[in-house]
């Protein structure tokens, strides 16, 4: 990787796009500095504490580098163009109209992107303010200031701080190295990297972990990169045969070629989508103040401890909800119906598979075995570190997820810089 860095470096357009790339993550690191007017760090961090250690608060916290915690204009990150995005996918297979539109190229797509902006916007004002209507005891109202005055500020801010957030993203894009929303994110949770080790430090000399878990901690961390990194290049290639086509004296057709579909096809959404759900039900309590330790109602009492990250029920159910949004989110990217059409519509077929209905059912089936191995490895990774959690006496339960987007956003990246380079006649890692 440190090769690849180097060789790109040498190439002048490419210099650029990554000191171009840097240079939007700091803008983003400086903006996760910058407070939000009436608002106060510490009223935030009690406010969180209060909510506990599973609710979404603490999730949008790690994906945003701590800008929540500080109160600044970066509070809510990029979360509403994320949830946008996925809306618009949903919007797009079950609306025939947008459906036709992505099929319309460059045009199409961007006005779709142009549709995922409103709704980003749309979006971010709802998320601001309802971390508004949550926050709004812990708000300072000065005197002579109107209180819808403040409201409306709070209100406004966290939403352009994520409309920026998705310029900046966009910026990155067309300009830079790599996924731009995807960039950021990576950023905020690598700038909690000093903070960690902070508390590491912290819990050994509390007695809460000694040399040997925290060494074997560091071990389970190296492989589970090194997992994350055979399985994110891991796919099955379905064989595609074209036939042969003769036009006066030429030939044309006859190419072999391969259908590929990875096995961690659904990427890191499957666990974002699960963790969300999780953490519902304790964040709608922490809203009233409530807690599995506070609550008088048995009800209540009993589903709070079972949806807390140290039971034992909370991992399996969170298994089982990776599993179902991995085969879901693996659906949409996928339609073997119209890829056996496309496939007969051009003279291709799998060998040994007759075309149409019996090529979408074999590719259907193929990628339900493929799905249900990367199902299975990413239920593995964001439940493995909730029960070391236990083991170990400390909270790392968005490790595995954190860790699998830091892996995956760097390996991508790296990619990006090697099909630039090989376009230059530049080897990199394919020596």
């Amino acid at each position: 990787m440190l090769q690849t860095i180097k060789n790109a470096w040498k190439i002048p357009d490419l210099r650029k796009k990554i000191i171009f790339t840097l240079l939007m993550i700091v803008i983003f690191r400086f903006g996760s500095v910058i407070p939000v007017p009436f608002l106060s760090a510490e009223a935030i961090s009690k406010f969180m504490e209060g909510m506990g250690e599973d609710s979404l608060l603490n999730l949008l916290n790690t994906f945003s580098g701590n800008a929540f915690s500080n109160a600044t204009i970066f509070a809510m990150s990029i979360t509403p163009y994320i949830n946008a995005s996925i809306i618009m996918q949903l919007l797009t297979v079950a609306i025939p109209a947008l459906e036709r539109l992505s099929k319309e190229g460059m045009e199409g797509r961007k006005k779709i992107a142009q549709y995922s902006r409103y709704v980003t916007i749309i979006l971010g004002l709802i998320q601001a303010w309802g971390l508004y209507m949550a926050l709004r005891n812990s708000i300072n109202v000065p005197t002579g200031i109107p209180k819808f005055l403040v409201s409306v500020t709070i209100i406004l801010t966290f939403t352009a701080g994520t409309a920026f957030l998705m310029w900046l993203g966009e910026q990155i894009n067309d300009k830079g190295i790599g996924n731009g929303i995807s960039i950021i994110i990576f950023a905020g949770i690598v700038s909690r990297g000093p903070q960690l080790v902070l508390a590491i430090k912290s819990y050994l000399e509390m007695g809460k972990l000694n040399w040997v878990t925290t060494i074997l901690l560091v071990v389970v961390a190296l492989a589970v990169v090194a997992l994350v990194v055979l399985m994110n290049d891991a796919e099955r290639r379905i064989p595609v045969q074209y036939s042969k086509r003769v036009v006066g004296r030429k030939v044309y057709g006859g190419q072999s070629t391969h259908i590929p579909i990875k096995v961690a096809a659904a990427g890191v959404m499957p666990i974002i989508f699960a963790m969300s759900i999780m953490a519902f039900p304790s964040t709608i309590a922490g809203f009233f103040g409530k807690t599995a330790s506070n609550t008088q109602n048995v009800v209540g009492k009993f589903f709070l401890n079972i949806m807390s990250s140290s039971h034992w029920f909370y991992g399996i159910f969170y298994f089982l909800l990776i599993l179902f949004f991995t085969y879901f989110y693996t659906a949409i990217q996928y339609n073997p119906i119209e890829m056996a059409n496309q496939m007969k519509k051009n003279g291709g077929f799998i060998p040994g598979i007759r075309p149409g209905k019996t090529t979408s059912d074999f590719i259907n089936k193929s990628m339900s075995k493929i799905t249900l191995a990367g199902a299975i490895f990413l239920g593995v990774i964001a439940v493995f570190p909730i029960f070391l959690s236990q083991f170990a006496g400390i909270n790392i339960s968005i490790g595995g997820t954190s860790l699998l987007i830091v892996v995956g956003v760097a390996l991508e990246t790296v990619k990006q810089m090697e099909s630039q380079m090989v376009m230059r006649h530049y080897k990199g890692f394919l020596e």
